[in-house]
């Protein structure tokens, strides 16, 4: 299949060149000039990206209101998930990383077809201590769990370096291609802090000990300074979230090559749901609120410094399928327009460690690909310009079309 007489943009920085790209088995198997293809798709006036990234999304989870979750039905979310996952592939996103929520069965279901949407890595639970950003105790003596256990998805809660070395091994044997662990408060968590860092050193040694016999990499929830430079410091690979950086946080990751996932777009979610009439308890509303400028300023401080930086929506928390709108956001914290591009391809690819195969148009590269209408760097309507979607070579979505169809 031959791709002709477009804009390639490669993921690697580099401004948008003609070329053309052929596709075969599923592989990028020729990019240059005059190349031939038994099947042709015309691409003048378009722009061919690789297949976009998000590094940290929820696909069971659809929105912040409290009383809408708990009146659902628990399978519920199975299904808004499949929802979730084919919005997502419409964006052109072919590739997630789900930050807690998403179990095995979600993940094989992808991977042999039974539903569509990218192909994912699974964190299964996030790790909290008690009275953490995953502990949804309330004074009533009521937990609200934010990701209710069963068999497949264990609870999250442990204290000490003991209860974190056998959680791990329970998480890596529920499936979890990553763990994801809160080193910090959070917004929609009622209890904590998202100033306060959270768990020791030495259990946050043992995390990354057991993850790395596992073969696995550690992404932390970190918006406390505090709680980010926990996490630099035992050799976590992301820092989701990063609200409150300070200078030595941002030296630490430096030195360390620690990634930072921004999510700049969950505050805002939040304060957007509330105005929607989400209901939500005064305490969480507030904190959202506060963390809404210190985000921004602290992720155009990481950008300046030079920290490596990964796209990520936290998308569920805000609506699926609007993942988009975290490119302005970058954008406007400073990373120019192939920056992002960037950020969102071939360095997401980097820090999921699948960039031998995906993240950029190279020949021998899996065939995940994405045409643009116009310009990719129109980040305000990039969404209504992604005109068609291919997974392995595949056409799986027309973007807002939702059509899928044939290779011809």
């Amino acid at each position: 299949m031959l791709f002709r007489e477009g804009q390639v943009f490669d993921g690697s920085g580099s401004p948008p060149a003609a070329a053309d790209v052929v596709v075969e088995e599923g592989r990028i198997v020729g990019v240059g000039s005059d190349l031939d293809g038994d099947a042709v798709v015309e691409c003048n006036g378009m722009t061919l990206l690789p297949g976009l990234f998000d590094c940290h999304v929820h696909v069971t989870s659809s929105g912040v209101d409290t009383m809408r979750r708990l009146t659902r039905p628990f399978s519920y979310q199975f299904y808004e998930a499949e929802a979730n996952l084919r919005a997502t592939l419409d964006l052109g996103i072919t590739s997630i990383r789900d930050a807690s929520g998403a179990d095995l069965g979600v993940q094989q279901a992808v991977e042999d077809g039974l539903i569509l949407g990218p192909r994912m890595q699974i964190s299964v639970t996030a790790i909290s201590q008690t009275g953490g950003h995953g502990d949804g105790w309330l004074p009533s003596g009521i937990v609200l769990g934010s990701r209710e256990p069963y068999p497949g998805r264990p609870t999250g809660i442990v204290d000490g370096p003991d209860e974190m070395r056998k959680k791990v091994r329970e998480i890596v044997r529920s499936g979890a291609n990553v763990i994801k662990v809160f080193t910090s408060g959070g917004v929609l968590s009622p209890r904590d802090n998202p100033r306060h860092g959270h768990f020791r050193d030495d259990e946050l040694d043992v995390l990354v000990a057991e993850a790395t016999a596992a073969g696995i990499f550690v992404m932390a929830h970190a918006q406390a300074a505090d709680g980010i430079k926990a996490a630099v410091r035992a050799g976590i690979r992301s820092i989701e979230h990063g609200v409150f950086l300070d200078d030595e946080a941002i030296e630490m990751m430096l030195a360390k090559g620690t990634w930072l996932v921004p999510t700049l777009i969950a505050p805002v979610s939040v304060v957007e749901s509330v105005e929607d009439g989400a209901s939500l308890q005064p305490a969480v509303i507030a904190k959202a609120r506060e963390v809404l400028e210190a985000h921004r300023e602290s992720f155009a401080r990481a950008v300046a410094a030079g920290v490596r930086i990964a796209m990520g929506t936290d998308s569920g928390v805000g609506p699926h399928g609007t993942n988009l709108r975290e490119l302005a956001l970058m954008e406007q914290g400073g990373m120019s327009g192939p920056e992002v591009l960037s950020a969102t391809t071939h360095s997401a690819a980097k820090l999921l460690g699948v960039a031998d195969e995906l993240g950029t148009i190279d020949v021998g590269k899996r065939a995940d690909l994405v045409l643009i209408n116009g310009s990719p760097f129109e980040f305000g309507t990039l969404k209504e310009n992604v005109t068609a979607v291919y997974k392995d070579g595949i056409l799986v979505s027309r973007g807002q079309n939702r059509g899928n169809g044939d290779n011809g």
